[in-house]
């Protein structure tokens, strides 16, 4: 492993924190994560345990979904000293990209929102997913957004609307990450809003 856990890890924190505060913003982790030399923690992507490494110490906690999730668990703990958990425990979420339909709807109604006098407390869900590119599927609005911005995120499901019920209640609520296989990096927080772009059409025939 030729990935400098300081630097590049900083670097990795770095474009976390700018995509979560620009939604819509897709930031590369192509450069960090070819310093892992082909290594990976099983069936997870490069991407995915560059931010298991960045995120990860022995004071938080996390669950994996997927077909390898206990391989999975089992090398992240080694790498972090985090400790696996029940998926309504854990910190941070990681869903590998064959956990299969309905596991993403099924983290976020599982997953931890925090409380109104601790909404930090709230867990964070980190996906693999298809490509990632800018586009209009989705169409984001909300803090960090001057008006709107459209995206597309490769990725089935009625995450959206499971999303919206979890978050109903701010400042409770959970944030995504998703990663795709080019190492695109997505952060939508829970302050974003998002319609897909099939809604938006429906009002305009109304």
């Amino acid at each position: 492993m030729k990935l400098d856990v300081v630097h590049d890890l900083q670097s990795v924190y770095r474009k976390l924190v700018d995509s979560t505060s620009r939604p819509g913003l897709i930031s590369d982790l192509g450069k960090e994560a070819a310093l892992l030399d082909g290594e990976n923690a099983a069936g997870c992507s490069r991407s995915l345990l560059l931010l298991a490494l960045t995120l990860l110490d022995p004071e938080v906690t996390f669950k994996v979904y997927g077909s390898e999730a206990e391989a999975v668990e089992g090398e992240i703990n080694q790498l972090t000293f985090a400790k696996a958990v029940q998926a309504d425990q854990a910190d941070y979420l990681f869903l590998l990209k064959d956990a299969g339909a309905g596991y993403l709807e099924h983290a976020i109604e599982n997953a931890n929102p925090g409380t109104f006098a601790n909404p930090h407390k709230s867990a964070v869900i980190i996906a693999e997913t298809g490509a990632i590119t800018e586009g209009d599927n989705l169409l984001l609005s909300g803090p960090g957004i001057q008006t709107k911005i459209g995206i597309n995120v490769e990725l089935a499901g009625d995450w959206i609307e499971k999303r919206n019920e979890k978050n109903r209640e701010y400042p409770t609520g959970v944030d995504l990450v998703f990663v795709d296989r080019n190492h695109q990096l997505l952060s939508l927080p829970r302050t974003t809003q998002i319609t897909e772009s099939r809604e938006v059409e429906k009002e305009w025939v109304m």
